[in-house]
């Protein structure tokens, strides 16, 4: 694929961290006290939108699968049990998937690099820091503040020109950040996703440059 982008917004769990594992356990512990059918329910759930934040997943998981109302407090307080799991299981090197860590390794000062990502925001900045990637990238977003959101405050702070912007990610979530702010998008790392977007990605070693 010839490459012709000047600025470039990464995803961050299935692209850069291979956290899936890690981010399912994290559910189950963090639920543990609850009919093991509903966190498969949710589980379920998970799996199929995976760029969507875990404020989201918690909510559903009451007021879907359980029926129940829930409050703002009980979800932010499963939030926080969840990211200091996070904390302490994503920070080995060895989840990181070489593809797309050794481009932006040898991009970063060629291409404004910003992370958008449906994970928590304060925790993507202390596992980027950890991992070593943080100097890599202009900004890093999370949740709560949704991705379309994220990728719009973006562009409106002119840290990026849409028409010269891609998204790198590997959920339907992140296609429809892109689309909804006038940007590219490019898959990665998931095959039913071939086909959505102007390109899937192989491997980062397929790009051409201009």
């Amino acid at each position: 694929m010839k490459f012709d982008y000047k600025y470039i917004l990464w995803d961050f769990d299935g692209v850069i961290i291979d956290s899936d594992k890690a981010r399912v356990s994290g559910f189950i512990k963090v639920l543990e006290n609850y009919p093991k059918e509903q966190v498969d329910q949710l589980l379920e759930f998970h799996e199929k939108n995976g760029g969507l934040s875990r404020y989201v997943k918690f909510r559903y998981f009451f007021e879907q699968i359980r029926l129940e109302s829930v409050s703002e407090e009980r979800i932010n307080d499963l939030a926080v049990e969840f990211s200091k799991i996070m904390r302490i299981t994503l920070t080995s090197p060895k989840l990181l998937i070489e593809d797309s860590c050794a481009f932006i390794r040898e991009n970063h000062e060629k291409f404004p690099m910003h992370i958008v990502s449906g994970s928590d925001g304060n925790e993507l900045r202390f596992l980027n820091e950890q991992l070593g990637l943080d100097r890599y990238f202009k900004s890093i977003h999370g949740s709560p503040v949704p991705k379309i959101k994220l990728v719009e405050n973006l562009v409106q702070a002119g840290e990026i020109d849409p028409a010269l912007t891609c998204l790198i990610g590997d959920a339907k979530n992140d296609f429809d950040a892109a689309s909804a702010n006038g940007i590219d998008f490019l898959a990665y790392n998931n095959p039913t996703l071939k086909g959505l977007g102007e390109y899937y990605i192989n491997s980062f070693t397929d790009l051409i440059f201009n």
